[in-house]
């Protein structure tokens, strides 16, 4: 990939005719799906553009352009229209957090609302005089500067709009407030009997926790990519021409350097094995977690952690050219989802504004022209301004997502993006990662193998695994020791990097006996060194060559080996998940198809095929992966991805819902829409019946608001309506939607048609 100026933000792709490039630029202001159609069009109407999408929870737009759009001029475009931007840096980091500005002005209008709706109640009472004004003085001098700073969010908005000769759904919000307020403090200064500060301190505590909540859902789906970055190692030890070791940084680093890295570093570079042998966890590429052997001349890439011994690598990418910055780019790429009620939101902010101030113009004429007067004018045309503010339509998704984002919770599965919900409503087909995901991804040694291993041999094959960091030794320590089994005695330990460990074992009589704990396919010869270990096949015991390989029986075992005593070969198996079966079965009830895309070997995969009747693909890369998704996405199926791994990130940003285990790395949970925390694989069924009936609750919302609409602007036009009791309505409507959403507290039901567990 051929880098400009600007490295990460723009990049040349080949094609036929005029040269295509690729811009990102960063875009603060977008808050609404009003700014993403704006952005859009406004990039879209440059000539020598051909597309401009916009990843509104990243806040970025992507733009294809032909080379002789100049990225300048693409910046010049947004600034005309009053979203100033910057191309994106090198580094792919998370914008700041879009609900952290919200949280203070939300705050205080909700202490001022509350503390005016005090003071208001001794008017409602009856107070009248020199006690009503004391009450209207003292709600204006809490209401008027909370007013000024907590609606600085929709002032500032709404101003930046009018200032380039267009409006969105800030402006007549902006005005509504600014006249209901002004109006007010007029009634104040002039002993009127009425003053509405309580009416507008409502409103805008109703429109700030909408957008709050709203930010607080695309908040927790940002920092994917900043998490799988962080795989790579900061720097490396580079070995210079002449032996001297030094640390350099990782943007130091350059092709053809040679880095030295240790037992337990990871990589800060793609490159080779210049010199040494070692075994690498692989899973950012494969998802499988068993180490893979590496020897001169095998390829690694940044982010993999070294298990084995200290090795060399010569350099061949850094920076934005390794793999794990393209897996990086691919899920940066494919995570930008836009929702069918974004797209609902993005038509009603064109209408919105017009037909309001339309609606608030014609009832103050043709009440003045009736004969009204400009007080009672401009009273009724701030009902319609207020009654007629989308708090409920704007709370009908949001407060319906955080509703069952909590029930989910309490099932054991976290929401990260709260529009994920109507994706997952609509998934029909399922891919299942293997490891982690459809099993436990903890490979358990054999309890039968181990209930025969003699006490001797248990304390032997405990202390070598104690001694390694290798997976399968780390779970066989931990099988062993809850067995009650007691370490030997070693001297002389040592891990042979894709071999296995070695010691010297002193017995309770004292004797030396040579012990190793090693691959099943290396010889007893290699590892013993010829000192006469012997081989057999009785008692639980078995041949060390007798097994096939793993890769070929889809297992994994090691050899224990006492000189003098025949091999014991222990088998390990990762489990499927509890209740796989039940979850499975479940999900094709609600009509999604399952199938496992796994990157794990053939044999592995095929033997979880055959236990869970799943069709499979094996060997599949994140690219392979995510190609996998795009071609059933084509074919029109909606796809939810299941996966846990670094190399399935591309593909849970891919698919149309993703979900992760608990157990995920950083980068897989980040990279979902959902995480499961235990270890039921019920998850993924109870994810998808919440989404479908937090659709229906959405659908409902809708209905209510545009209801409520309906029935409450006549009446404001007709004047019955004063700016209170409008902003009591708005409120009514508002806390309708919500009692509405709270139904969606009560969990699924199950597969049996009783209530699933945890609901």
């Amino acid at each position: 990939m051929a880098q400009s100026a600007v490295p990460a933000a723009k990049t040349t792709a080949p094609a036929a005719g005029p040269a295509v490039e690729t811009t990102v630029l960063v875009v603060p202001g977008m808050h609404c799906a009003g700014c993403m159609g704006k952005v859009e069009k406004g990039l879209a109407a440059i000539a020598g553009v051909r597309a401009a999408r916009v990843n509104l929870t990243a806040r970025q737009v992507r733009v294809e352009h032909d080379a002789t759009v100049t990225v300048p001029a693409l910046v010049e475009a947004l600034s005309r229209i009053g979203f100033p931007a910057q191309p994106r840096g090198p580094e792919l980091a998370a914008p700041p957090s879009a609900v952290r500005p919200l949280l203070a002005p939300l705050g205080v209008a909700a202490f001022a609302a509350m503390n005016v709706m005090l003071l208001s109640v001794s008017i409602w009472s009856g107070a009248d005089g020199a006690t009503r004004d004391l009450f209207h003085w003292l709600s204006a001098l809490i209401g008027v500067p909370a007013v000024v700073y907590s609606g600085r969010v929709f002032f500032a908005s709404a101003w930046g709009a009018l200032k380039r000769g267009r409006t969105n759904m800030d402006v007549p919000i902006s005005i509504g407030v600014s006249l209901a307020t002004g109006l007010s403090f007029y009634e104040t200064l002039t002993h009127g009997h009425e003053a509405w500060f309580d009416g507008t301190l409502m409103l805008l505590l109703f429109l700030l926790a909408g957008r709050a909540l709203d930010a607080m859902m695309r908040d927790r789906a940002r920092t994917g990519v900043d998490a799988l970055l962080r795989q790579a190692a900061p720097g490396a030890m580079v070995v210079a021409a002449n032996g001297a070791v030094e640390w350099l940084a990782a943007a130091d680093l350059v092709p053809g350097m040679v880095m030295r890295v240790a037992t337990g570093e990871r990589l800060a570079a793609d490159g080779t094995i210049a010199a040494g042998a070692s075994s690498f966890d692989r899973s950012l590429l494969t998802g499988e977690s068993a180490p893979v052997p590496t020897i001169p001349g095998d390829a690694v890439v940044a982010g993999m952690l070294n298990l084995g011994g200290p090795v060399d690598v010569t350099v061949t990418a850094t920076g934005q050219d390794t793999s794990l910055a393209e897996i990086a780019r691919l899920m940066e790429s494919a995570g930008q989802h836009r929702s069918a009620y974004v797209r609902i939101a993005d038509r009603a902010s064109r209408l919105y504004a017009p037909c309001v101030h339309t609606l608030a113009l014609a009832s103050f004429i043709g009440w003045m022209a009736a004969g009204a007067g400009w007080h009672q004018s401009l009273v009724i045309a701030i009902a319609v301004l207020i009654i007629t503010c989308p708090c409920a339509l704007g709370l009908a998704v949001p407060v319906a997502q955080v509703v069952a984002a909590g029930a989910l919770m309490r099932l054991g599965v976290m929401v990260k993006d709260g529009s994920a919900l109507e994706r997952m409503a609509k998934v029909d087909r399922a891919l299942i990662d293997k490891t982690g995901t459809l099993t436990m991804g903890r490979p358990l040694p054999d309890p039968a193998v181990l209930s025969r291993l003699p006490a001797d041999a248990a304390g032997v094959a405990l202390a070598l695994a104690s001694h390694s960091r290798h997976p399968l030794s780390r779970a066989l320590v931990e099988a062993l020791a809850g067995k009650g089994a007691r370490a030997a005695e070693l001297t002389d330990v040592r891990e042979v990097p894709g071999e296995g460990m070695r010691a010297v074992w002193h017995d309770r009589l004292g004797r030396a006996t040579r012990v190793a704990l090693r691959r099943p396919e290396i010889s007893v010869a290699h590892v013993s060194g010829g000192n006469g270990m012997a081989n057999g096949n009785g008692n639980g015991h078995a041949a060390p060559a007798a097994p096939a390989a793993p890769a070929e029986a889809g297992g994994m075992s090691c050899v224990l080996d006492i000189a003098g005593h025949a091999a014991w070969l222990i088998p390990f198996a990762d489990r499927l998940r509890p209740d796989a079966a039940e979850a499975l079965g479940w999900l094709a009830r609600q009509n999604v198809e399952s199938s496992i895309l796994s990157g794990d070997n053939i044999g592995a995969v095929a033997e979880v095929a055959r236990r869970t009747g799943l069709t499979a693909q094996s060997c599949a890369s994140p690219t392979d992966k995510q190609e996998a998704i795009t071609r059933l996405q084509a074919g029109g199926r909606q796809v939810m991805m299941a996966g846990d791994g670094l190399n399935d990130g591309p593909a849970l940003s891919a698919a149309n819902a993703s979900i992760a285990p608990g157990t995920a790395s950083d980068v897989g949970r980040q990279a979902a829409d959902f995480v499961f925390l235990g270890d039921s694989l019920l998850a993924l069924p109870r994810a998808v019946a919440v989404s479908r009936a937090t659709m229906r609750v959405v659908r409902q919302n809708f209905a209510l608001a545009i209801g409520y609409n309906a029935l409450a602007v006549p009446l404001a036009i007709a004047g019955k309506v004063t700016p209170l009791l409008a902003a009591v309505a708005m409120s009514s409507s508002s806390l309708l939607v919500i009692a509405n959403s709270l139904r969606l507290a009560i969990g699924p039901r199950g597969p049996a048609g009783a209530e699933g567990k945890g609901a």
